[in-house]
């Protein structure tokens, strides 16, 4: 099998090529904006075909140009976290949109894209595929946007199509915003004191290792299609959180709680429910 992924050098794309280098029989190509003299100290490089390409040029046929891949993870999407920007809407919806559609157009006939869980908006509690989306910042509407346009290709052209929605992610190599990359770099200056909201909030997270892992069996079967929560289906305070980092890491920072207000574009408590990842997991075992 040929596979393409789109995103390849960011933090998720990182770990979803390191896994699937796991795999038989799979013959990686790998693209993202980042020239090969940045992308060749990555351990993979030399393990994959990379073409560095900016999705937001104009190709006759991306599918030809990128080797007529059997599968298509697409990763790829600028100007994260930055959740409010306009961009999301103006910009990344439709390039993201024109790629997908020129691909779908010259002969992909399978494709995962990544979604994310602020489609749902701010409904609370289990958040199930099957609810309705509201997304209230200008990312998660342009990734809602961006699903139901596929959707609207499917009426044309025959492909398979799943939609991973990702909740909360940690691991090495994240965003230097998250908080747990934060209280790392609290931790490695030596502060006594780490600012962080009260802490309350309910959310769902998972090692970005294991994210990684479900991207892969998720896209590699055909059975379960369309919309597919990648998540714990288990709630977690933020505090708690950071108390189960600080104790894996042997380490003590006083917590500074309700030093931050807490996001406004995020509900207090919500989580994914699993049913379907579940059954796509015990269906790979």
């Amino acid at each position: 099998m040929k596979l393409l992924v789109s995103g390849a050098t960011g933090f998720i794309g990182n770990y979803v090529i390191k896994e699937l280098l796991k795999c038989n029989d799979i013959e990686v190509i790998a693209t993202s904006l980042d020239p090969i003299t940045k992308v060749r100290n990555k351990e993979w490089f030399k393990a994959v075909k990379y073409k560095a390409q900016d999705l937001n040029e104009v190709k006759e046929n991306y599918f030809a140009f990128f080797e007529n891949p059997d599968l298509l993870i697409h990763l790829s999407w600028q100007g994260l976290p930055n959740y409010n920007e306009l961009f999301h809407i103006e910009r990344n919806l439709y390039t993201n949109y024109n790629f997908i559609k020129n691909m779908i157009e010259n002969g992909l006939r399978n494709l995962t894209v990544i979604g994310t869980c602020l489609e749902y908006g701010m409904q609370e509690g289990s958040l199930s595929e099957e609810m309705p989306t509201n997304p209230i910042t200008a990312y998660g509407l342009g990734k809602d946007t961006l699903r139901k346009f596929i959707e609207e290709l499917k009426k044309t052209y025959e492909f398979t199509f799943k939609w991973i929605r990702l909740f909360y992610i940690y691991g090495r190599g994240q965003s230097p915003k998250s908080i747990i990359s934060q209280l790392d770099q609290a931790l490695k200056n030596n502060e006594e004191v780490f600012n962080m909201s009260k802490g309350d909030q309910l959310r769902d997270y998972l090692q970005v290792e294991k994210v990684a892992d479900y991207i892969i069996q998720i896209s590699l079967q055909n059975k379960i299609n369309g919309i597919i929560n990648c998540c714990s289906g288990k709630p977690i305070s933020i505090k708690n959180l950071v108390k189960a980092h600080l104790k894996k890491r042997n380490k003590n920072i006083k917590l500074n709680l309700g030093y931050y207000p807490y996001p406004d574009y995020e509900p207090m408590a919500f989580w994914g429910e699993t049913k379907k990842l579940n059954s796509i997991i015990k269906k790979q075992k």
